[in-house]
């Protein structure tokens, strides 16, 4: 890594320029997981938690580290069931993080400092404290309020069995029952997570305009674009039936009748100055499947889950990266590169592994990790994923190189999978824990005082704060905000070229542009460079005489072709 520095490029070019390529093709975007980001001086923390005078006090920290744009996860008032994933006020903030003054004062903060506004929404769901709910709840069976939501009669002669066979993402059915008018056993309502996250009837012209007016709502207020929440679950099979792993269409997942959702949305944020955005969580199997969410007239880009449960392979990830580009070329689509986020174990943690790849279901907590190993690893990744043609995204704490907190005790774990799954899945608390930021035990700067976060901190990430790191030009903190630096002033990294360059089969070598070579040796011996006039950045020192170390990646300046 060179001693120089580069200045961030200036912003984007003017909105509604026709000329200018939208921002959101090449961003990076930094996630924010609000409860663990920074605890705003002079307010005092809720319980240890995060808020937004944290984030607004750190967000000159986010223009230095070089990011474009940062993805809030929800922000609005929740009971906090799952984490704020069941909302109950689209249009508000939840009253521990701040005010929804203070949201605007953050979002015109950001955009002074060359930063987009990225927000989640959550339209599959709601929470049961949602005022639509309530009225659901005191209505009669077959009334306009519990149409809004998913109600349905039991199973069986009395009822008491739900009406299908579906289970709740977290375990368990998906169906909760209510009483009815006269306090009897009444009907069952749908919630493909939580009990607390009644699922929403697509099929209703209310649920259908109430989003699209929260969309308007933000989009006045300056937000640049959003991430949708389990976007492909939204429509649900008419009929209710059983779910058949043999059968052609899923009940829920995926289902055609989604797609004039977002063509809806779309159109209202292309009524938008300033190329608004909108990003789908669209977790599926089939490439072409997923593609389909990205055709003319609907979501802009969808998170890439292949290119993050990929294991430390050459072969995979050249294969995930081939299909990735040829898939997303055909729809005019920027491809994205994600390496972990809220939901998932820590790269660190997982690159240090015997298996280094991503099992969703059983997260694998606990079995052995070499901390060295998944660092190095990380710092490799980190070049691999920033140099790829379309959006990169980093998740909080991955440009510190945190691990997973895995030793959490049991009376520490707030993740509804764990209560939910018997105490069998662990779940998502070790990849939320809240940022050190300086000091030397916890809470690591997080607050101002001394109060214990949300969730503990370890002791041993002392030497992983965003001081320490800030001091260490050899940090991974220091790797990221040089690499940031390099991509934005760097023309190759904001074309679409990409073409792959012969090297050993556990190396990737890709050239970008017309003069940027990237080479990741993801062996366990040196290789040697390929012919170059300038080293851009190294994730380790290269070997004295040009080589390339194990688990190492470059950037190259070689000559053109």
């Amino acid at each position: 890594m060179s001693d120089h520095t580069l200045a961030r490029p200036a912003a984007a070019a003017a909105p509604g320029d026709p000329a200018a390529r939208p921002w959101w093709r090449d961003a990076v975007i930094y996630q924010v997981y609000v409860r663990s980001f920074a605890a705003g001086p002079g307010q005092p923390a809720v319980a240890g938690a995060g808020n937004l005078a944290g984030v607004r006090s750190r967000l000159r920290y986010l223009a230095d580290l070089g990011v474009d744009a940062v993805w809030f996860n929800p922000w609005y008032p929740s009971p906090m069931a799952d984490a704020g994933y069941d909302v109950a006020d689209y249009r508000a903030i939840e009253p521990s993080f701040g005010t929804l003054d203070e949201a605007e004062k953050l979002i015109a903060e950001a955009h002074e400092l060359g930063i987009r506004i990225i927000l989640d929404v959550v339209p599959n769901h709601g929470s049961d404290a949602q005022p639509w709910f309530t009225a659901a709840l005191a209505a009669a069976p077959g009334s306009p309020e519990r149409d809004r939501f998913i109600f349905r009669p039991g199973r069986g002669p009395d009822g008491d069995r739900p009406p299908n066979n579906w289970e709740s993402e977290f375990g368990g059915p998906a169906w909760t029952r209510v009483p009815g008018p006269g306090g009897e056993p009444g009907e069952w309502y749908l919630h493909l997570f939580t009990p607390e996250q009644p699922d929403f009837n697509w099929g209703n012209a209310d649920v259908r305009a109430e989003f699209e007016d929260v969309l308007r709502f933000w989009f006045d207020r300056g937000v640049d674009g959003f991430r949708i929440d389990s976007a492909v679950l939204l429509a649900k099979d008419p009929a209710m039936a059983d779910f058949d792993p043999d059968a052609g269409v899923h009940p829920f997942v995926d289902r055609d009748e989604v797609h004039a959702v977002y063509r809806a949305w779309r159109s209202i944020a292309d009524g938008y100055p300033g190329d608004r955005v909108l990003i789908g969580e669209v977790w599926l199997p089939d490439v072409e499947r997923t593609t389909r969410y990205l055709h003319p007239g609907e979501l802009q880009t969808v998170f890439n889950f292949d290119f993050l449960r990929c294991p430390w392979d050459a072969a995979e990830l050249r294969q995930v990266i081939e299909a990735t580009l040829a898939s997303h070329t055909r729809v005019d689509a920027p491809a994205t590169w994600v390496l972990s986020n809220h939901d998932v174990i820590r790269n660190v943690t997982r690159y240090g592994r015997a298996d280094t790849s991503f099992d969703r279901p059983g997260y694998r907590i606990g079995e052995p990790t070499d901390l060295v190993l998944g660092t190095r690893r990380a710092r490799a990744a980190a070049l691999l994923s920033l140099s790829l043609p379309g959006t990169a995204y980093i998740y909080q704490g991955e440009e510190l190189g945190l691990w997973e907190v895995e030793d959490l005790a049991d009376e520490d774990r707030q993740d509804p999978m764990w209560q939910r799954s018997g105490r069998q899945h662990l779940g998502r608390d070790g990849c939320r824990v809240p940022l050190p930021w300086s000091g030397r035990r916890p809470p690591f700067g997080f607050t101002d005082g001394e109060a214990p976060t949300w969730l503990p901190q370890p002791s041993s990430w002392a030497g992983l704060t965003v001081e320490a790191e800030s001091a260490d030009p050899a940090s991974m903190l220091s790797l990221y905000r040089y690499a940031l630096q390099v991509r934005h002033a760097q023309p190759a990294f904001t074309v679409d070229s990409f073409a792959w360059r012969p090297a050993p089969a556990e190396v990737l070598c890709f050239r970008r542009g017309a003069d940027v070579t990237v080479m990741i040796n993801l062996s366990d011996r040196p290789v040697e460079l390929p012919t170059h006039e300038e080293i851009l950045a190294a994730s380790q020192p290269v070997i004295r005489g040009g080589s390339l170390p194990p688990d190492t990646g470059v950037w190259l300046r070689t000559r053109p072709r």
